[in-house]
């Protein structure tokens, strides 16, 4: 199926400035969203993907460059590295980091040459236990206001029977029979350059260059066993929807490593339920308000739903369809900064239908007048 536009799908010309861009997409996507009646999740996702393009000098620039193949996944306009730092998937890619990541650390994850048996690399020397990522889904105002979340979860920790060792109590480790303790194997590949040594890590002992001499009863000699946890997990305010919160050094623990090694990192994905009436634009919440044509005309005032709850607003007379207002301070809070955003409300204004007799004639006595 052929896209659309981006530009026709949010109703605006090519030169369009960036506040044009976003007013035209606060509309649309107040008036398309999803869980609102008469709404339409494809075109609200349509709108949703054309603003994110669009409101991106670099991804607009590519886009009125070469189309759609400049900003797609994997499209070659954006150069080899394009969208290398997201956690794979897309959407707002923050990693909140509850630990110490040195530059040692990433650099060591792209290029150490020391890999524990469990798929991870180690630090200074320890072996590191795997990585978990998982998802959890939170209410639109649980985002906003933050909280705490048990996670209970399954995860391979260090077997207390034998204190992650591998060998039943009263045995010891013995020097491991097929590197002789060394930790690693030389392998010769035979190649179209000739014979090409290789250094691997030893399967037996997965590198330790130790055995045990009777294998734990509990754990079978992993050294690590499947045990039930529940892990508490701190919330920040103002959190999107696609963030990823990592928590350091609490994902499974490696095998044989004993008290010598160092768990991996559990990366918590976070999905939010879009609500009833509310729409999200970083730091700010957007939704849309209903007046009759009477009331636009002379002013009123009129009881305006918040995640803080119900505000009074005034409209002033004269208020057309269409016109925004802003609620300082009832946004989203900032996560990187002090404060909260704003509450913006769109006005729309009904026109009447069903005219009895006397309201029609009132209405022309009035389009006279004007």
């Amino acid at each position: 199926m052929t896209k659309r536009d981006y530009y026709e799908v949010l109703g605006v010309g090519k030169s369009a400035s960036a506040d044009e861009i976003k007013k035209a997409y606060r509309r649309l996507a107040v008036r398309y969203h999803p869980d609102k009646q008469g709404g339409d999740e494809a075109r609200f996702k349509e709108i949703n993907e054309a603003y994110e393009v669009l409101k991106d000098p670099s991804k607009r620039q590519r886009y009125d460059q070469f189309g759609h193949a400049g900003v797609g996944s994997g499209g070659s306009a954006g150069g080899p590295f394009e969208g290398f730092g997201d956690f794979g998937r897309q959407g707002q890619n923050i990693h909140f980091d509850f630990g110490d990541l040195g530059l040692g650390d990433i650099f060591s994850s792209f290029f150490g040459r020391d890999f524990s048996s469990s798929g991870g690399q180690r630090r200074e020397g320890k072996p590191r236990g795997r990585d978990v990522a998982v998802d959890i889904e939170l209410g639109f105002e649980e985002a906003i206001f933050g909280g705490e979340r048990t996670l209970r979860l399954e995860l391979q920790s260090t077997c207390q029977h034998c204190r992650g060792s591998g060998a039943e109590p009263g045995y010891e480790l013995k020097s491991c029979p097929t590197c002789r303790g060394s930790g690693q194997q030389v392998k010769v590949i035979n190649s179209m350059f000739g014979a090409i040594q290789q250094t691997v890590v030893c399967p037996t002992c997965q590198g330790r260059g130790r055995v045990p001499e009777k294998k734990c009863s509990v754990c079978g000699g992993k050294g690590t066993k499947r045990t039930q946890q529940d892990i508490r997990l701190k919330i920040p305010p103002g959190i999107d929807d696609g963030a990823t919160i990592r928590l350091q050094e609490r994902g499974e623990a490696p095998e044989l490593a004993g008290a010598e090694g160092v768990k991996g990192d559990l990366y918590v994905n976070v999905r939010v339920k879009p609500h009833k009436k509310f729409t999200r634009e970083g730091d700010i919440i957007l939704s849309l308000e209903h007046v009759g044509m009477a009331e636009a005309a002379l002013g009123c005032e009129i009881n305006v739903e918040t995640v803080d709850g119900t505000v009074r607003m005034k409209i002033p007379p004269g208020t057309q369809s269409g016109t925004d207002f802003k609620l300082s301070g009832h946004g989203v809070p900032r996560l990187r900064g002090s404060g909260r955003g704003d509450h913006i409300v769109t006005i729309h204004v009904d026109t009447p239908t069903g005219l009895n007799r006397q309201q029609k004639a009132l209405l022309e006595e009035l389009r006279s007048t004007r």
